[in-house]
């Protein structure tokens, strides 16, 4: 569920008119619903009550500040996977106890700026990496919480580029090798590991696949413990997808996926982490944006939009599909015709759809893109000297510009030139 609905015939964010923000800030435009935000990051902490339990947003979904201080302030830790992911989450006021630093790249810069700021734990992805991170917390006097990412080597079912849990995947250490890296770091100085760390991808839709990854996890949690580590903490990653349109098989709920985690990890009386951003952010934002023009071509029509591959760059990099729905309600017999709905940037790849059934739309009409609150604005660019849309953010009535659009000249000042010029 969502809170952008038509009403007498206009879509609307929660209570105001979506039109109304679009009049007031310009397109393109993204626009975030606060119920929705909180809704679904409350129906993930309901879903693990019982057990003792974090749930951390994914900040690479969505990171702009009002985002963070939200869901904080609501009670959700942190997942980041950067230096600046950090900076951001400690600049909402989110405490260094409740942010997990994940990643496969971590530098000793990184590293020490958790350190040094506080960290709930690392999530280690390589033996690399679990010397680098000792070497660096002894030189600062310090114990850095551990837990060691373990790749079970089960499919996702998902995108190709966005699952990580099989053995070709560059994330974690092969299950096979489990008991010798964790015993190599329960030997460094500098490191205490406090658990497992797991996370097979993302938009799935299906509990099948997080339901072989957990088991394999329990049977690693007893063995581990048999061998004497302390177990205390399961950080199961996220990935729980969402319905990016109406007629797609509907995901699992965060009920059924917390029922799972019971059933297959309960016993083990372990701490339980989850990490969804997708989930809580993606279907509580839109994209709005305006038409250009309506352009016929060589056997098919094209809507030219003034959002573009910058701005929404999921379905270019991965055919994502997002619903397009005008703002003004079409009536049950206003009939259909396909169209290509594309950008203005220079690059055939700037397609958002291909001959998508829409209802007729002309310049300066509305469209809005469904679903577009988890990696659209932080996965956008410049390209184009296009600046950085918008961002919003309604509660209720109410609606605030929360990132501004920049100037060209904001754009064009960054650079410097050197003396020479």
């Amino acid at each position: 569920m969502d809170h952008f609905l038509y009403r007498d015939g206009q879509l609307h964010a929660e209570d105001v008119p979506v039109s109304e923000i679009a009049r007031a800030v310009g397109t393109p435009v993204y626009i975030y619903s606060e119920a929705t935000l909180l809704r679904h990051f409350r129906l993930f902490d309901e879903a693990l009550s019982g057990m003792d339990h974090l749930v951390c947003f994914a900040m690479k979904s969505n990171s702009n500040q009002a985002v963070l201080k939200l869901l904080a302030d609501a009670g959700a830790g942190m997942d980041v996977v950067s230096g600046g992911e950090y900076a951001r989450a400690r600049a909402a006021g989110v405490p260094g106890e409740r942010i997990v630093f994940s990643g496969v790249g971590k530098t000793e810069a990184e590293m020490r700026q958790a350190l040094e700021g506080g960290i709930r734990q690392f999530n280690i992805e390589s033996e690399p990496e679990m010397a680098l991170l000792s070497g660096v917390a002894e030189s600062m006097g310090k114990v850095a919480p551990v837990t060691i990412r373990i790749n079970p080597d089960v499919d996702a079912r998902t995108h190709e580029k966005i699952a990580t849990g099989k053995s070709e995947n560059k994330f974690g250490i092969p299950i096979s090798r489990a008991s010798a890296v964790f015993a190599e770091a329960a030997a460094l100085p500098g490191l205490e590991v406090v658990g497992i760390d797991v996370h097979i991808g993302s938009q799935l839709v299906e509990l099948e696949p997080f339901e072989q990854a957990y088991t394999k996890v329990a049977e690693l949690t007893r063995q581990l413990r048999a061998e004497g580590h302390d177990i205390r903490r399961l950080d199961l990653g996220g990935g729980l997808g969402i319905p990016y349109t109406r007629s797609n098989e509907v995901p699992p709920l965060p009920q059924d996926y917390g029922d799972m985690v019971r059933r297959t990890l309960g016993h083990l009386d372990c701490e339980i982490e989850i990490e969804p951003g997708r989930l809580i952010a993606g279907n509580a934002g839109i994209l709005v944006s305006s038409v250009i023009y309506l352009k016929s071509g060589e056997g098919r029509d094209f809507l030219i939009v003034d959002a573009a591959m910058n701005d929404l760059l999921r379905p270019s990099m991965y055919g994502a599909y997002h619903d397009i729905v005008p703002l003004i309600e079409p009536s049950s017999d206003t009939p259909l015709a396909p169209i290509d709905i594309v950008g203005p940037v220079c690059e055939s790849g700037d397609t958002f759809a291909k001959q998508r059934p829409m209802p007729p739309l002309a310049s300066g009409d509305l469209v809005a893109f469904r679903s577009a609150g988890a990696y659209g604005a932080v996965m956008s660019s410049e390209y184009n000297t296009r600046p950085l849309i918008p961002e919003v953010l309604v509660r209720g009535d109410q609606f605030a510009v929360i990132r501004p659009r920049p100037t060209y000249d904001d754009i064009i000042n960054r650079d410097k030139l050197p003396e020479w010029l």
